[in-house]
């Protein structure tokens, strides 16, 4: 009986907070492409970029607690840890792969080019290729001891590559312009500020709405295995 009630409230959680991120997104996109203004020099292209920087640091902050989750797997070996890592993860890759689209689609008529391989957009790419070898390393492994300790080790290392991305138009040129997020001397007018922050809002609640589905995905996938080999052990 307490099992069940534990399952009920857990899914009147999930589905409010479907709800709740769906509200938010749909408010977001509102305040996209209806309440920020044009941009004087790029104009509506320029809306894009309330996509491309909320769903970095948006898979900045999954990778991050992804590694974390990573540590305290390779520490305390609990199963939790392993679901949480992978979950943040995967997650984290498909907003990694939105900002690098994004950032093609603004890059070509504001630069000529779809690519350029500056600083940034490089170190972006190769965070990208590391969580998706991770992925690969994950199910190239049957053993499921082995399997979390070796994904945790490359998601401690990809995690080191973030504040390498986040530095790169700092400590190198590149065709990135500088920071105006927290510029408050003048960069980002106070509108476009409120739209960007309501979208990063959005989008956490959307990790977090599907990171909380992909870890208890991770805990079936593994009461299931451990339930085949029961059968087969018998």
């Amino acid at each position: 009986m307490v099992a069940y009630s534990a399952q009920r409230n857990a899914e009147t959680v999930s589905l409010v907070g479907v709800v709740c991120t769906a509200a938010m997104l749909t408010a977001a996109l509102y305040l996209i492409f209806v309440w920020a203004p044009n941009e004087l020099t790029m104009g509506v292209v320029q809306r894009i970029f309330y996509f491309h920087v909320p769903s970095a640091f948006t898979a900045f902050l999954a990778f991050t607690i992804g590694g974390i989750a990573s540590i305290q797997y390779l520490h305390r070996r609990e199963n939790r840890y392993d679901s949480l890592s992978v979950a943040c993860n995967e997650v984290g890759l498909v907003f990694a792969v939105v900002n690098l689209l994004t950032g093609m689609l603004w890059a070509k008529p504001v630069w000529g080019v779809y690519w350029a391989w500056d600083a940034r957009l490089t170190t972006m790419l190769l965070l990208a290729l590391i969580y998706g070898g991770y992925l690969i390393l994950r199910s190239s492994i049957d053993d499921d001891n082995r399997r979390a300790i070796c994904c945790a080790v490359v998601s401690i290392f990809g995690m080191v590559d973030i504040p390498i991305v986040y530095m790169a138009n700092r400590w190198w040129r590149t065709q990135h312009p500088q920071p105006v997020m927290f510029d408050s001397a003048g960069g980002l007018d106070v509108n476009m500020r409120v739209v960007l922050y309501c979208t990063f809002v959005a989008m956490c609640a959307l990790l977090w709405v599907m990171v909380r589905s992909r870890s208890r995905l991770e805990d079936l996938r593994r009461e299931s295995d451990a339930l085949r080999r029961e059968v087969y052990a018998r």
